[in-house]
């Protein structure tokens, strides 16, 4: 395993926030976070998936909630 040093929660926190040190991670990077950041699939709601793509103007998609086999 590679070496890192630890970093708290407050650290990774103010890193993500700002957007300087954010624009140095690649398209993949940030491909590679926010596919694998979620905890699991309670995390990725109907209410969820329709934020992001108002976040980032995606208005070719739309989400559809289907329970119990049905719409």
């Amino acid at each position: 395993m590679e070496n890192y040093q630890k970093i708290a929660r407050e650290d990774f926190m103010k890193f993500f926030r700002d957007d300087e040190k954010l624009n140095e991670l690649t398209a993949d990077d940030r491909v590679e976070i926010f596919r694998t950041i979620l905890i699991g699939n309670s995390d990725l709601t109907k209410e969820l998936l329709n934020e992001i793509l108002v976040d980032y103007d995606v208005s070719n998609l739309e989400i559809i909630k289907i329970e119990n086999g049905k719409k």
